[in-house]
């Protein structure tokens, strides 16, 4: 960031919340690629250009975040708006985070309930997500030198890495890997003379019935399509395309609302046509159900209670830190986090870049990015004009 960007920064507790609202109204609206892009973007915006946290710190929230049900993503931007501009930031942050695709998600919800098809818009991200795959790997690679320095660290990270990529659950290899973490650190202090004191670590919440009590198909009502998606975000663990899996034991096996089809696509416009978290499906499917209004309180129920946690996490997670036995465990949490980040990148990686020109995107925006610290925003619409011209040269649009 340059001398007059830091200049510019505004200091009043109202400069600040403008800052914010205007910073995660143009993430939401620009974020493409799925939650590890998505903070991704986050860390390059916050802490490489606006420079309001440093990399540690970065580092534990995402962690910790990660042990959270519900939208991760949305998470994170919520407690970053709170740290930046207090509780009105944690709302402007997250609000606006989700606000573009929530409105897109609407949009295209119109076009497939009008048209009975889905817009075909994918070639605009041929161009996008190379850009977005750079974003994700500096992001990682920055995190990952300045929070992961022990050898132990390192060898929870890459094996991680491994196993996620081998299929092993990532609340498992999370878990498993602060455990492992503490156990070690833990022991070795004791070891030296150390008195071991009681461990006070975050524990996960237990997840509650997701499937529907209803045998055949249910009147349709705004209540119980409310409570339900508030029972899903308030219970979800992992990546949002554990979504999918959500929403068909509740809406097409239990309450038989929608068709497997149905489901599978509101996954694919939030996951692959509009920008921001997945769990904007939720206002996909409300849309089928009851228009737009319904659609507006799906999305409020999945993602209301994610305000809700994040604000009791920012009372815990500094104390954290003042004890050594759950700075253990969150030291495991952080390498298992870049761990899973690296591999989510991997796998990103091998589905998009897959030609001359898409490796040309990838490795031109890392070097931006890296050696002249540009804006998220435009390597993203960079990509995305340049995937368009090369497909109007091939002659494939």
């Amino acid at each position: 960031m340059s001398g007059q960007d830091s200049q510019r920064q505004p200091e009043t507790t109202a400069g600040r919340l403008r800052e914010v609202a205007l910073l995660f109204l143009k993430l939401g609206a620009t974020s493409f690629g799925g939650p590890a892009a998505y903070i991704g973007l986050m860390h390059h915006e916050i802490v490489t250009r606006r420079k309001w946290l440093d990399e540690p710190r970065f580092l534990d929230l995402m962690s910790a975040t990660m042990l959270l049900p519900g939208p991760n993503a949305t998470e994170i931007a919520s407690h970053l708006g709170l740290i930046r501009a207090g509780w009105a930031g944690l709302i402007a942050a997250g609000g606006l985070f989700i606000l573009p695709g929530t409105l897109a998600i609407i949009l295209v919800a119109w076009a497939y309930v009008t048209y009975g098809s889905l817009p075909q818009v994918t070639w605009l991200l041929y161009g996008i997500k190379p850009a977005v795959i750079a974003i994700v790997v500096h992001a990682v690679w920055s995190l990952a030198r300045k929070g992961i320095k022990k050898p132990l660290l390192i060898v929870v990270g890459l094996g991680v890495l491994g196993l996620y990529l081998l299929g092993i659950n990532e609340i498992l290899l999370l878990l498993g890997g602060a455990t492992l973490v503490l156990l070690v650190q833990s022991g070795w202090r004791f070891l030296r003379g150390r008195a071991a004191t009681l461990l006070v670590a975050p524990t996960l919440l237990l997840k509650l019935p997701l499937t529907g009590v209803a045998t055949s198909a249910a009147v349709f009502s705004q209540a119980t399509l409310f409570l339900t998606f508030l029972k899903i975000g308030a219970t979800l663990f992992g990546t949002g395309y554990v979504l999918l899996a959500f929403l068909r034991s509740n809406f097409v096996s239990g309450l038989g609302w929608l068709t497997d089809a149905q489901v599978v696509d509101a996954i694919a416009v939030a996951g692959q046509i509009t920008p921001g978290p997945v769990f904007n499906s939720a206002a996909f499917v409300g849309y089928l159900m009851g228009g737009w209004p319904a659609a507006l309180l799906a999305a409020l129920g999945i993602f209301l209670p994610s305000f809700i946690l994040v604000g009791m996490l920012s009372r815990f997670l500094p104390a954290m830190r003042r004890s050594y036995l759950s700075a253990f465990f969150l030291d495991g949490v952080n390498a298992a986090s870049l761990g899973l980040m690296a591999a989510v990148a991997i796998q990103l990686g091998r589905a998009v870049i897959v030609d001359p020109f898409t490796i040309i995107i990838a490795v031109a925006a890392l070097i931006l990015v890296i050696r002249f610290k540009v804006s998220s925003v435009w390597l993203i619409l960079g990509g995305g004009v340049l995937g368009v011209i090369f497909k109007i040269v091939v002659g494939q649009v």
